[in-house]
């Protein structure tokens, strides 16, 4: 399968996608700079699997494209300064604060001649920059929003399709308190989900009829599903209507739309790196036993994989 895995804990370690002309291969290059949920939760019995809340990049050439905000864009940023390149757009999945809670810490921001897009789920119709914006209120955060020295635009994305040159993103609401949206990026004949917050058997939510077997349609086939699955089914009962998933849930998910990979995310910030692998190794386990054909991992900070296409 053509999913190229990497372990780089060092930002700085160029990973752009390689191209040549004797075989014309298209090659993109994800990373994750995140995989938290809820709250940052750094120190040593988190550092494996990563202390920072979500972020998530994609390169295509130079072009490099943020999904979340999340502490680990602050990393992110500093990486982009030192090895230049196009950065213009960031895509968010929702506005809770674990997804927007480095975007003031983007040293991009700060940068003149930097043009930077954020592109979002509009929220009880108050707008992307109006969201952003107050983020950087004085009650808040004491750098203000006019000391934004990067070129800004806003827009939104609901539901809908953004095309970029080399990808193309289709977003779709999930169960999740508040608008939020999960993300299917289709880039060298490959198709990555990137869904960090969503309640898969949750009820409640305003997602319209038929929505399991849409969105089943919307990951169907991926070659890599990134789902939240933060609770394990011990613990989901008192967590209902909290907008996460189990990993379970997670599992059955990846096999009824015959995903290929799939990576857990969204750890609980009081998981350790020991009872995540606890967990992963036992789900693991007794869906081999049954026959499930999903290749299965946790998402850690630092990880790089590649897509390509012949």
């Amino acid at each position: 399968m053509p999913i190229h895995w990497e372990r780089d804990l060092d930002p700085a370690i160029e990973a752009t996608p390689r191209a040549t002309a004797r075989d014309a291969r298209v090659s993109v290059t994800f990373r994750f700079w995140g995989t938290r949920g809820s709250i940052p939760s750094p120190g040593p019995l988190t550092a494996r699997y990563g202390g920072n809340t979500t972020c998530f990049e994609a390169r295509v050439g130079d072009r490099r494209v943020i999904f979340d905000a999340g502490s680990g864009i602050r990393q992110l940023g500093l990486d982009l300064l030192s090895a230049g390149g196009k950065y213009e757009h960031i895509f968010l999945t929702h506005f809770h604060w674990d997804h927007i809670q480095g975007l003031p810490f983007f040293p991009p921001l700060y940068r003149p001649g930097v043009d930077l897009r954020l592109v979002g789920p509009e929220q009880d119709n108050v707008d992307v920059r109006s969201l952003f914006a107050g983020q950087m209120g004085p009650i808040y955060f004491p750098v203000p929003f006019s000391a934004v020295a990067a070129k800004m635009s806003f827009a939104h994305l609901n539901e809908g399709v953004w095309e970029l040159e080399g990808v193309t993103l289709r977003t779709m609401r999930v169960r999740h308190p508040s608008y939020a949206i999960g993300y299917r990026i289709e880039a060298a004949d490959r198709v990555v989900c990137f869904i960090p917050d969503d309640e898969v058997d949750g009820e409640g939510y305003d997602v319209g009829t038929g929505w399991r077997e849409r969105f089943l349609d919307f990951i169907r086939g991926a070659d890599l599903l990134i789902h939240d699955s933060m609770y394990t089914d011990e613990e989901y009962p008192s967590r209902l209507g909290w907008g996460h998933s189990t990993f379970h849930q997670s599992v059955r998910l990846a096999e009824e739309a015959e995903v290929k990979k799939l990576l857990f995310f969204h750890h609980d910030p009081e998981r350790t790196d020991a009872e995540l692998d606890g967990i992963v190794r036992r789900v693991r386990d007794e869906s081999l036993a049954r026959g499930c054909a999903v290749a299965m991992d946790a998402a850690a900070e630092g990880f790089a994989f590649s897509l390509e296409e012949n």
